[in-house]
């Protein structure tokens, strides 16, 4: 059993391509969350020996809110199985799989392997960040499709031990300091505007948003609810056909992304 959550389709990709080489079955999180009662727990049963994988986007060197919400609603009935975790990201990962360890311990699971896939760059929210070039974007791809081939046959093994993560150097001051500036002052969406001369409302950008923050208002033209919810996860922006919305000014210019699968 595969739990996975993702915003612009790095993750859903590595979750997907695990899923059918295992013949496994993929639980959606935020699909899960949206249909749920906010004080509903979140139960599933393992056959014997059935490994079960946890996949998520490191969003400020953490696992996104939604994923830790998710792990503290979970209940397990085999939570001895083998447990392993793939989480992504456009770089270097910090403490982020060892925060959700520490989560899935308190709900009784144990991780035995973990890797971290270095994908395409997504997160455009900061001026200094845009998404990759296309060589580059090829290239991570390729390595990451590399990479998690060979941990799929761990998984089939399943080899205790593996810990394939590129932490980089300064992992607790990356996931503890700027992590806690990222929740508390970074993960907003009151900076999203939307271009109504540009916008054909399409509606992909609400049916998009992976945790109800958006709307169509009465000229059929998306707004933000400001519930709360919001996770910076951009996948309102990556998608939107004609470039319409953007993040204040700190997205003029920048590129769009979304997982598509190199052409061989």
């Amino acid at each position: 059993m595969i739990f996975y959550f993702s915003g612009t389709g790095n993750t859903k990709w590595a979750a997907s391509k695990t899923a059918a080489a295992l013949d496994d079955q993929l639980i959606d999180i935020a699909a899960t969350l949206k249909h749920a009662d906010s004080d509903s727990t979140f139960s599933y049963e393992l056959k014997d020996d059935e490994p079960m994988g946890f996949f998520f986007p490191v969003h400020g060197w953490r696992p996104p809110l939604i994923v830790k919400e998710f792990v503290r609603r979970l209940r397990i009935n085999q939570a001895g199985s083998y447990c392993y975790v793939v989480c992504t990201a456009g770089d270097n990962v910090g403490e982020a799989v060892d925060i959700l360890e520490k989560d899935l311990a308190e709900v009784g699971i144990k991780v035995h392997s973990a890797i971290s896939l270095i994908m395409p760059e997504s997160y455009v929210g900061l001026p200094f960040m845009d998404v990759d070039k296309p060589e580059k974007e090829a290239k991570k791809k390729r390595e990451a499709d590399e990479k998690l081939s060979k941990f799929i046959d761990d998984i089939r093994q399943r080899r205790h031990g593996i810990r394939d993560i590129l932490i980089g150097n300064w992992p607790r001051i990356n996931s503890r300091l700027i992590g806690d500036v990222f929740i508390r002052w970074i993960i907003k969406d009151t900076p999203f505007r939307v271009d109504p001369n540009r916008c054909i409302s399409c509606g992909l950008c609400v049916n998009n948003c992976p945790v109800n923050d958006m709307a169509m208002d009465e000229n059929r033209h998306p707004v933000w609810l400001h519930n709360g919810k919001c996770l910076s996860c951009f996948a309102c922006y990556h998608h939107c056909p004609t470039r319409a919305i953007e993040y204040g000014g700190r997205t003029k210019g920048k590129g769009q992304y979304y997982f598509e699968k190199v052409k061989e």
